[in-house]
């Protein structure tokens, strides 16, 4: 509006506040105000500015009001409609150009939040002094308006008003809300220029806005200068301290505002409080909080908020509750607190209940509370509690700040729905860091490796500087697609940027590498950080088990707890796999021990490995145990004990589970589906492997995904279904994967149909032709029907390509050592003792009626080289090993890392039986528990 249209639209104002005069005068309601010198007193008049009606008037006689009187009624207003009126009376009167009333007018628009009616009685009085350009600018900063401050202060500037401290302390505070660095720095200027930087106001808010504007090292200095501090002093450098993440110093300073005879505040308190909450310090929190106590702080609210949220961040949520509990006034900030600790604790469901609360209690969310109620729908993994949530603040328009959006982004990722996410990020209005890294890490969660790639890319583009967060997603992106040349184009990234410093980026380096199989590589990292902390640990014993490297990951784990570093849960969960990869059940026995003295055992991902590591153990009694005397079961509980029972061949135990498991609240998920199926194969349940298939989309509305049509081409190839696999195959909605094809390849080495055979290899050859495994299947299948001349071609094709044979091995456990062997191994120290426990076997086999059946001697040769050569397979090499070894009577425990042939499977009944002992093999496929001659199996397998 330019200045002719101002002078209009005020003029206009005038005349209105002169008709509303006139009908007062007129009102038939006359109220006398007589008193000897007949001048307005507030005391008659505060009640009616609360009534919110002026009508005055004196016997139907206008008397002349006083300008002091003025400044009474302006006193006793209690909302913007008693100023209007106040304000008519004014101009009528003639004092519209009183500096004072003015001043006052300004001040009481300030207060009522009418900002533009402020600025209207501002720019319509002629004369101005520092008290109305001060009411002006600090009108704007108590109503967060600090971008228009700038504009007055300039102005200001250009007029013949100097400013003075109180000027300076608001525009400072303006700078410091808007986080303005550059133009404080200027005010900061003027204020040298002006004297007044040794003033105790100006100080404290010159250390006030460095401190908003992350400049704690120059507040600091300003702090340490100043020849006068108070306690708003003390405090304003406490604040700085605290809220740029810099806690231990403002401790420090809290001990010297005490150790200087300065009394703390209840604003020091909440300062000193969230510097204990950044540090998680319970121990000091609890000490503020007695001294809060013992100094009547504890009643202010503000102080109340920090000592939740401090209890609630230490983990100590069930005090938070009670503090909350006995608050007298709760505000917004104090519900959000509670809230936010329920969420950041993991009692989703408590959050969420005290969201219901909160809008019974009349209490109105704002942007923070639903921040941290999506994250609770998210741990939940409750997506349609999340959508009516999201349906909510749609309804009530509640702001979606960034904070909000990020969080909603995060909430849809993390439940799956990634295109939700993408969709929301895509209509964000603004973007910052945060919401890039949520959609990154989204994308890195749900496996969309490429997507997370190509959106780190675009933030670059955008201008967008990527930070370590930034590059732990992209890095973890690259480690589940095993991406190992895009692992290490972000490798050259980080060195270019200098992130290799940062502890967590080179503990995902590890990680990274580890599970792209750059093993070397990945150690080379660890032994050259120059500080490990339990994480680094994790990452390359976790790396070692997963790449089957399980020795390296016991030995890495000894190693360890050699160090200053504690293993923690996450170490339990990394090294309980290596025990169960190689069958080590007496180490996972003493792990397990560990675990219990660490108080580890309540955690549920520990209970979890614990399960599975007794189970691929072959103890799944000691797991079904465990399991049963678990308090909580997740679903990958239930998993872990479903697979136990699939892989013992216990598959009508594992289906009987799993309908327990419908019976509770735990919703089964895709893996559920591949242990059900998994155990319907090696049971031979082909009907319910059906009816399971099915169930999964229509029950569950589970997709089924490649490794179910693998199962259920295995469940149909091991029943000798082929041809019904075959169909099945060609129907699939998917293109197969090598998985499907390799399932219908080993159906067709059990039944030896080579036709089959030839079709399934060929689509592997082409989509996997580095995989030895099914070049060694089809092998198989040749020998078995005599093609040696096949059988060749295929090895020449091997030699060809450069794919080498993976070496069979077995593996058996003795006095918590793991002994290794492959076929015709001599290279053990007790290799004499060995071989000649196997020839007497083989005498007493062969007694026994034993007759080796040589089509499983993949050699052409002579009949009884062949039989030579099936008596030195690993496996027998490790049973012999164990018969020595062993006291009578203990079960004997072999691992082989390829499927057990049919004659040593043979073979194996006859020792159980020769030599009464229970001998547990786990091959590539499942257990075989062999007693008295009989294995579990069925022969079935």
């Amino acid at each position: 509006m330019d200045l002719a249209s101002s002078f209009q639209h005020n003029h206009h104002k005038i005349n209105v506040y002169r008709r509303i005069y006139m009908r007062f005068v007129a009102d038939e309601t006359i109220i006398t105000v007589r008193n000897r010198e007949e001048k307005w007193q507030a005391v008659d008049i505060k009640p009616l500015c609360q009534d919110g009606s002026l009508k005055v008037v004196v016997e139907r006689k206008s008397i002349p009001i006083e300008l002091n009187s003025f400044d009474s009624l302006l006193k006793a207003c209690t909302d913007t409609r008693s100023v209007n009126q106040v304000h008519a009376q004014i101009v009528v009167s003639g004092y519209n150009q009183s500096i004072y009333l003015a001043t006052r007018l300004v001040t009481m628009c300030a207060q009522s939040s009418s900002m533009g009616y402020a600025r209207q009685v501002f720019d319509k009085t002629r004369e101005r002094n520092e008290f109305l350009w001060n009411a002006l600018i600090r009108g704007y900063v108590i109503n967060g308006l600090s971008h228009s401050v700038f504009g007055v202060y300039n102005q200001m500037q250009r007029s013949e008003i100097r400013a003075n401290n109180f000027t300076y302390s608001s525009v400072l505070k303006a700078c410091a809300e808007l986080s303005a660095l550059q133009e404080g720095r200027e005010v900061h200027d003027h204020v040298v220029k002006a004297g007044l930087e040794s003033d105790i106001f100006v100080g404290n808010a010159l250390v006030a806005m460095y401190a908003k504007c992350k400049c704690v090292g120059i507040a600091r200095k300003l702090f340490d200068k100043m020849s006068e501090r108070d306690a708003v002093s003390w405090n304003a450098m406490i604040a700085a301290y605290s809220q740029n993440g810099y806690a231990a110093e403002a401790m420090a300073l809290f001990r010297q505002m005490q150790t200087e005879g300065i009394m703390p505040t209840p604003v020091t308190m909440v300062s000193v409080l969230q510097a204990c909450t950044h540090l998680g310090a319970l121990r000091e929190g609890k000490m503020i909080h007695d001294y809060a106590i013992r100094n009547g702080f504890e009643s202010h609210v503000t102080v109340e908020n920090s000592l939740v949220a401090l209890y609630a961040k230490c983990e100590n949520i069930e005090i938070a509750r009670l503090l909350f509990d006995r608050m007298s006034k709760k505000t917004i900030v104090s519900w959000n607190a509670m809230i936010a600790g329920y969420a950041q604790n993991g009692h989703a469901s408590d959050a969420l209940t005290l969201f219901h609360q909160m809008q019974f209690a009349d209490m109105k969310p704002n942007p923070v509370t639903m921040a941290s109620v999506f994250q609770a729908c998210a741990q939940l993994g409750d997506l349609e509690k999340g959508k009516l949530i999201h349906d909510y603040v749609r309804e009530k328009r509640i702001e979606l700040d960034g904070h909000v959006e990020n969080s909603l982004i995060a909430m849809y990722a993390k439940l799956g729905k990634i295109e939700s996410a993408r969709r929301l990020f895509d209509e964000m209005f603004e973007r910052n860091l945060v919401s890039w890294n949520t959609m990154i890490a989204g994308y890195a969660q749900n496996e969309h490796a490429d997507e997370a790639i190509k959106l780190f890319d675009q933030m670059q583009l955008d201008d967008v500087v990527p930070d370590s967060v930034t590059v732990l997603s992209v890095l973890q992106a690259c480690a589940h697609s095993g991406d190992l040349e895009q692992g290490k184009l972000i490798h050259d990234y980080i060195l270019r940027n200098g992130f290799q410093s940062d502890v967590f980026v080179a503990n995902s380096l590890v990680d990274m590498y580890a599970k792209c199989g750059f093993i070397d590589k990945a150690r080379d990292l660890f032994d050259k950080m120059s500080k490990r902390e339990a994480v680094s640990w994790n990452s390359m014993i976790a790396g070692y088990a997963q790449n089957g490297h399980a020795n390296e990951a016991l030995s890495l784990f000894n190693q360890m707890q050699l160090t200053d570093v504690k293993p923690n849960v996450v170490t339990m969960v990394s090294i309980l796999p290596a025990c169960a990869h190689l069958a080590a059940l007496q180490q996972g026995r003493r792990i397990h021990g560990y675990i219990i003295r660490s108080g580890f055992d309540a955690d549920v991902s520990v209970g979890n490995a614990l399960i599975d590591m007794y189970a691929k153990c072959g103890n799944i009694g000691i797991a079904c145990q465990y399991f049963d005397q678990m308090s909580y079961r997740n679903v990958v509980t239930w998993n872990a004990m479903i697979a136990g029972y699939g892989m013992q061949g216990h598959g009508k135990e594992g289906l009987a589970l799993y309908s327990q498991m419908q019976e509770t609240q735990v919703k089964p998920n895709h893996i559920t589906f591949i242990c059900i199926l998994s155990a319907c194969s090696h049971t031979g349940l082909v009907d319910k492997g059906w009816q399971y298939f099915h169930s999964m989309s229509k029950c569950y509305c589970i997709v089924p995904r490649m490794e179910h049509y693998a199962c259920m081409v295995d469940l149909l190839g091991r029943a000798g279904c082929l041809d019904e696999a075959r169909d099945f195959i060609e129907n699939m909605p998917i293109e197969p994967g090598s998985s499907v094809w390799g399932a219908l390849l080993g159906a067709c080495r059990i039944h030896c149909n080579v036709e089959l055979g030839e079709h399934a290899a060929k689509h592997l050859f082409d989509s996997v032709p580095q995989d030895a495994g099914f070049y060694v299947l089809l092998s198989n299948i040749y020998a078995a029907a005599g093609r040696w001349g096949d059988l060749v071609k295929v090895r020449k094709m091997m030699k060809d390509r450069g794919v080498k044979k993976p070496a069979g091995y077995s593996l058996i456990e003795v006095d918590n050592k793991v002994h290794a062997f492959i076929v015709g191994d001599r290279s053990h120290p007790q290799c004499q003792k060995i071989y000649g426990m196997l020839e007497i076997l083989a005498g007493q086999m062969k007694a026994a009626g034993y007759v080796p059946n040589t089509n499983f001697a993949l050699y052409d040769v002579e009949q009884e080289l062949k039989e030579d050569i099936l008596c030195i397979h690993s496996e027998r090499l490790a049973i012999a090993f164990g018969l020595l070894n062993t006291s009578d009577g203990t079960p004997i425990r072999i691992t082989k890392n390829l499927r057990v042939c049919g004659d040593c499977h043979t073979a194996t009944k006859f020792i159980s039986k020769i030599v009464k002992r229970e001998i547990i093999v786990r091959d590539a496929n499942r257990f075989h528990h062999f007693n008295e001659g009989l294995c579990s199996c069925g022969d079935y397998w």
